[in-house]
């Protein structure tokens, strides 16, 4: 199914959930669901699960709902799920070492290829079969391998420096948990992971629901 330009990022950031939410209906051997059921199920409106699911193109019949397992499989290749990506983690600290260490990424086709660190102590350790390399190392293993996706989890004083590395050495995709805004051409994404502001959102929506 071909994608239509110009999607909204809000429906953007709502398709992993409907992907994930498919996947345990599938395995409850549902075959069919109606947007209503769906609703219930997720917690958006039925009215906007139909909306997302027309901006990418006619998933559903009238009378019928969805096919719960075409649907999972064609928001798996609108989400790009089809192919292959290799990433590489630079920052093996706490964060870094529970990224190598997520196992959901192999079944998302994502895998980690290296790991970079400037700490001396943590050289030569291997996660899940994966040794830890001198930062030094990363530029010539970056002209060496086609990298897809870079994972920075650095201070934020050399997130950049370490951002301009990647992006010279023609990694598209960067997934920052650094709490800074990096700097980068067009042709080049970045999903910000910050968590300090996801937990300030947090505390504000608890001290709200408190307040009423």
């Amino acid at each position: 199914m071909e994608k239509r330009k110009n999607i909204s990022m809000a429906v953007i950031k709502r398709l992993p959930k409907y992907h994930r939410y498919l996947n345990e209906i599938m395995k409850n051997d549902i075959d069919r669901i109606s947007s209503k059921e769906l609703s219930e199920k997720i917690g958006f409106t039925a009215s906007q699960i139909r909306q997302d699911l027309n901006c990418f193109g006619d998933f559903g019949q009238q009378g019928y709902g969805y096919n719960v397992k075409a649907l999972y499989n064609e928001i798996s290749n609108i989400l790009g799920l089809n192919k292959s990506y290799k990433s590489v983690i630079i920052g093996a600290g706490n964060i870094g070492q529970a990224i190598a260490n997520y196992t959901q990424f192999t079944r998302l086709g994502v895998s980690i290829d290296g790991i970079f660190d400037a700490n001396p102590k943590l050289l030569g350790i291997k996660i899940k079969d994966v040794e830890i390399q001198d930062i030094d190392e990363l530029e010539k293993f970056l002209s060496e391998n086609y990298i897809d996706i870079g994972i920075i989890c650095v201070p934020k004083i050399n997130a950049q420096k370490v951002c301009n590395k990647l992006v010279k050495n023609g990694v598209k995709g960067i997934w920052n948990f650094a709490p800074v805004d990096l700097s980068v051409p067009e042709d080049v994404t970045v999903e910000n992971v910050h968590l300090s502001e996801s937990m300030l959102t947090l505390i504000y929506l608890l001290n709200e629901k408190s307040e009423q």
